[in-house]
């Protein structure tokens, strides 16, 4: 493995970033500030010369005559002379004469000269040399160092242009131990690591695959929900392979420049031909990977043009042996046909949101490393946390450590994470948004509606906490979990989940005789399930089986935007729809008027605690004669394909 050549690309691109970061203004201000410290060199050198006066050869032989002279420092044609005050000055005399000579012909007798001290130094020496032509020699070198640091830039430039069609895919050495991701460090997605383990048994021994005459999947590509870990398993098929992985976003293929998209798909595929066995991962691989021809950009179309090489390298002339590429997306409905067919990503590889025992399993991971008090209970946590993917998890766990930290704790308590599962789900408390008493009352009633309808009907969750404290976008909410993991849903339960909706709306209509502002998000989630259960899941007798929109009614790349239905069927989706609001509607009306004293029970003590946990909310209901449901007797379903 040419562990070298991954050495050096990783510090071409170390220097590449350094490049990229100067531009030619900085280039100008440190031109400039070299200038001003050499100047300042300069004018320090040449003050001290300009210090020290000089005096007439006359006015030092009358000087020495007095006996003022102490000293005086003949170097070549310049004397130093030291006064007997301890002054200094400066003098000059003839060139060829020495300076004996020199004062005897202005009258100094040689009595006077003889009290004086004279010393005499070598003018050739190295310092002498650079006092003289330093002044005419440290111009020249600014300028030519000048110049050398502006070409050095505009060359610095000029190779940044030209590096823009080099990859810029991060590198995870295989023998990085504090990066490394296993399958142990992956809970859960027990089918996902299956498929994913004949990856690794491939890349560690080829031969046996080899020898029988099988070919590993040039191309793995992973779908799932933001969340689910799609990345973080890539990165464990490298860690247990112990091969280079070269990773990167499917964005960072395109940018300004034409045909930058395909020459990096070049560079990167080269790079993992010397490293191999290697692993190529993609994130959103959707970037550069949509349906072509969708009439964006022509032909020419600079994201089309990298999707175009991609397919070349992946299934081209040249075998890419002991090289897969892996990809993740959450669109994979969006994609190209070409991209995702049998030679290229030929092996789909989908992950779920993890179950009970899975969620249990990553929050024992999230766990390792935080201090957890004796009444910590990670099971029951996984089973408040339905709909939670493994990135909600994290989240969970570090919140409810940050909670326990705000208060100066050294461990983490049950609580804590109770608190940080409401957090994740809704936002953090508004502590500072305080309720006028007639809010307070209007809240307090919607939210009981909520509740005792969903533990009346039959076929809607058990309610697990009501509260009246405001999170996030919310005035007050109602936590409800269902008894089970569940795969389906059938029409029985979308039915009582709209009446639960509209639980609020009824309540503040039969108490105050009016509708406020509080269930606009409770009429547009129970109006876009009506609508969903006549257009998708064919839910509606007047339509019957039929399916009007696409999955999740997304408008896919190139798609038109016109109804696939007439006007006569869309008049008739929108009776549809009122029909089951309305009757919603009733069902709501009629549980909160049959079981008003139980309704006004959960209000009245809404008001005075403002939050109701399960066990006290049970008590309420069960004081009022309604029972309770239970996991071992659960609703019957009817479940719809």
């Amino acid at each position: 493995m040419d562990f070298n050549f991954l050495n050096k690309k990783t510090e071409q691109n170390k220097g590449q970033k350094l490049k990229e970061g100067g531009n030619f203004s900085g280039s100008i201000f440190g031109a400039v500030l070299i200038f001003m410290l050499i100047t300042a060199a300069y004018l320090a050198i040449s003050g001290d010369a300009k210090s020290t006066p000089e005096i007439p050869i006359s006015d030092l032989a009358k000087n020495v005559r007095l006996g003022e002279v102490k000293k005086i420092i003949v170097s070549g044609d310049k004397l130093t002379i030291t006064y007997t005050n301890d002054e200094i000055k400066k003098a000059k005399k003839e060139v060829g004469s020495t300076l004996s000579q020199t004062l005897f012909n202005y009258g100094v007798s040689s009595e006077a000269l003889g009290k004086t001290e004279i010393e005499i130094k070598d003018e050739s020496g190295f310092i002498f040399l650079l006092l003289n032509i330093l002044p005419f020699l440290l111009p020249i070198v600014f300028i030519l160092l000048f110049f050398w640091y502006l070409s050095r830039q505009v060359r610095g430039a000029g190779m940044q242009a030209l590096s823009f069609g080099q990859s810029k895919a991060r590198i995870t050495d295989p023998n990085d131990k504090n990066n490394r991701v296993t399958f142990k460090d992956v809970a859960g997605c027990k089918e996902a690591k299956e498929e994913l383990k004949e990856i690794v048994d491939f890349l560690k021994s080829p031969k046996k695959f080899l020898d029988i005459g099988a070919r590993i999947p040039k191309g793995v590509i992973l779908t799932g929900a933001p969340g689910t870990g799609k990345t973080l398993l890539a990165r464990a098929v490298a860690g247990e392979a112990s091969v280079p992985f070269f990773h990167l976003s499917g964005s960072e293929f395109v940018e300004m420049f034409v045909g930058v998209g395909a020459s990096r798909v070049r560079d990167l595929f080269k790079m993992a031909k010397k490293a191999a066995p290697a692993i190529i991962f993609v994130d959103e691989i959707d970037a550069i990977g949509r349906t072509r021809g969708g009439g964006f950009g022509g032909g020419n179309d600079e994201r089309e043009q990298t999707l175009n090489q991609i397919l070349v390298e992946m299934d081209g002339f040249e075998p890419n042996d002991k090289v897969i590429v892996m990809a993740a997306t959450n669109r994979p409905d969006v994609l190209d046909p070409a991209l995702i067919r049998p030679g290229r990503f030929d092996r789909k590889v989908l992950l779920d949101l993890p179950d009970r025992a899975d969620r249990e399993a990553i929050l024992q991971i999230h766990a390792v490393k935080k201090p957890l008090a004796e009444d910590i209970n990670l099971k029951l946590i996984a089973e408040r946390t339905p709909g939670f993917s493994g990135a909600d998890l994290y989240s969970l766990m570090n919140e409810g450590a940050i909670l326990a930290a705000r208060e100066n704790r050294k461990k983490v308590f049950q609580f804590d994470l109770i608190r940080a599962i409401e957090k994740v789900m809704l936002g953090p408390e508004r502590k500072s948004h305080l309720l006028s008493k007639k809010e307070k009352e209007i809240t307090a009633y919607h939210e009981a509606g909520h509740a005792l309808v969903a533990s009346v009907l039959p076929n809607a969750d058990p309610v697990h906490k009501v509260s009246i404290i405001a999170r996030g976008n919310a005035g007050g909410y109602t936590l409800k979990l269902p008894l089970e993991e569940k795969r389906l849903q059938s029409k029985k339960e979308f039915i009582d989940d709209i009446a639960m909706s509209l639980g609020g709306y009824v309540a503040e209509q039969m108490i105050f005789g009016d509708i406020t502002t509080g269930p606009s998000s409770d009429l547009q989630m129970a109006t876009n399930l009506a609508r969903a259960m006549v257009t998708r899941f064919g839910m509606s007798d007047v339509i019957g089986p039929i399916a009007l929109v696409g999955s999740g009614g997304r408008l896919q790349y190139g798609e038109s935007v016109e109804k696939e239905y007439s006007e006569a069927v869309s008049t008739k989706v929108d009776a549809e729809v009122s029909k089951i609001i309305s009757n919603g509607l009733k069902s709501a009306e009629k549980v909160l008027t049959e079981h008003k004293k139980a309704f006004v029970a959960i209000a009245t003590k809404l008001i005075e605690v403002e939050t109701l946990e399960q066990e006290k909310y049970e008590k309420i209901l069960t004081a009022h004669g309604i029972v309770l449901k239970k996991k071992d007797e659960p609703a019957k379903l009817d479940m719809v394909q």
